[in-house]
């Protein structure tokens, strides 16, 4: 394909646009706007809105002569044949799963370009050398079940099976995860693993879910690496007792413990050029006139270096315990590790990739620039097998993980011809490398 041809792939915005936001009726979320498509979304995991985009998603690949592969994680592999089918498929991914309060961008947007992109290859006849797949990971938020990218973890055997099959829905239901994949059809009976299920390459389309594109007036990212972070459960146990009788002094209370170790994970995370963030407080026994006796509460810790994340880890460590023991009646403190997820750094040819196809759509290289995703997406455990990078478009106000998460038509199109040329660039590259 010569460097002219790419030009006559076009991605139809307005197709693609339309069958963004007709999936989106599928878990509807919260209303911000007076228009039709001004709502955010609450798709949780193998709920029952997930279940009918996930039966969409099968059905509208299959219709585009993808043959359709089912993990044990409930992974769906949709796969276009090409030329060669002793090689693996060139992949584009990401997960269709959303937040509580999640917008209509967050993970959709890089499967339906996906899918977009497999329509333009069907528009236009073009007959790849290597297949082309699109890839819906199960559960990428970790908001139902809380381990993010835990089945693009279990395809990469850096998490297991039992452990991934075991987690628990939050709420303290009776739900696990394997249990949910069972009850919506979606256990497949393929290993959930790099070796069943191969990648020649993976890209993955994101919103940026930040400012800077935005504010910088720039339209893609070429995404280098993902900053680490690590994921923990704190739990403090202090001693339950009448509100109006026990005096200060005497006094174990939790929840005032574990407020303070909150705050002061903030403080610490600006000394240490760190991000910190706790988005999920629990306690017993939960009444207006009884002291919290134990508290349960999330930590996020964030940064480009994995030497900052485990210093953070160790000062806090060290500052929660003696912050326990100045409360009147000292606290206990035990700490869980949820997930870590170590820095990555993405693969040269892709990115150069990336790259190229950026300078081809946007016909200008000041439109683009190189970043560093703050955020984990399944492509941090994919890199460890595959080829891999991302490419980001502007989010406004840098907003997401909310309702008001919004990304122009303009912009989503322009990521998603992006995202096609690239696949179609690097599929031409891996077959000039074995012709």
């Amino acid at each position: 394909m010569k460097e002219s041809d790419f030009q006559t792939l076009k991605v139809d915005q307005r197709r693609m646009m339309e069958t963004l936001h007709h999936t989106c009726s599928f878990g509807t979320g919260h209303r911000w706007g007076q228009a039709a498509t001004e709502t955010g979304m609450k798709r949780l995991a193998l709920s029952d809105s997930d279940k009918k985009v996930r039966d969409w998603f099968v059905d509208t690949t299959k219709s585009l002569g993808c043959e359709i592969t089912i993990d044990k994680m409930g992974n769906i592999f949709a796969v276009r044949p090409g030329r060669r089918q002793d090689v693996a498929p060139i992949f584009v991914g990401s997960h269709l799963d959303t937040q509580p309060t999640g917008g209509r961008y967050d993970g959709i947007l890089g499967i339906l370009a996906g899918v977009e992109t497999l329509k333009v290859l069907q528009d236009a006849n073009v007959e790849t050398e290597y297949p082309i797949g699109v890839v819906n990971w199960t559960n990428e938020e970790g908001a139902r079940f809380p381990m993010t990218m835990v089945s693009s973890g279990v395809w990469a055997e850096a998490i297991s099976l039992e452990a991934a099959h075991g987690l628990k829905e939050v709420g303290g239901t009776r739900a696990t995860l394997l249990s949910e994949l069972k009850r919506q059809g979606y256990l497949g009976e393929t290993p959930a693993s790099y070796r069943a299920t191969p990648m020649s390459a993976h890209f993955e389309l994101h919103i940026e879910q930040g400012p800077i594109l935005e504010m910088e007036k720039q339209k893609i990212g070429v995404v280098n690496g993902v900053q680490a972070y690590k994921w923990y459960t704190i739990e403090v146990e202090g001693r339950a007792a009448h509100t109006g009788t026990t005096p200060y002094g005497a006094r174990a209370d939790a929840l005032l413990g574990a407020a303070r170790m909150i705050a002061h994970s903030n403080k610490k995370g600006h000394e240490l050029s760190a991000l910190a963030s706790t988005g999920i407080l629990t306690l017993e026994p939960g009444s207006t006139n009884t002291i919290a006796n134990k508290v349960s509460f999330s930590l996020d810790i964030r940064a480009p270096d994995n030497s900052t994340v485990e210093a953070m880890e160790a000062q806090l460590k060290k500052d929660f315990t003696a912050l326990a023991g100045e409360e009147p009646v000292p606290l206990s403190v035990i700490w869980r590790t949820d997930s870590n997820s170590p820095a990555v750094k993405f693969h040269k040819d892709c990115i150069d990739i990336v790259r190229q196809s950026a300078d081809a759509v946007l016909g200008n290289s000041s439109l683009h620039r190189d970043m560093t995703s703050g955020a984990g997406h399944d492509s941090v455990y994919t890199s460890r097998h595959c080829p891999t990078t991302m490419i980001f478009v502007p989010s406004k106000n840098g907003v997401s993980h909310h309702p008001e998460e919004w990304t122009s038509d303009e912009d989503c199109a322009l990521g998603a011809e992006v995202l096609c040329q690239s696949v179609i660039r690097y599929d031409r590259k891996l077959a000039g490398a074995t012709s």
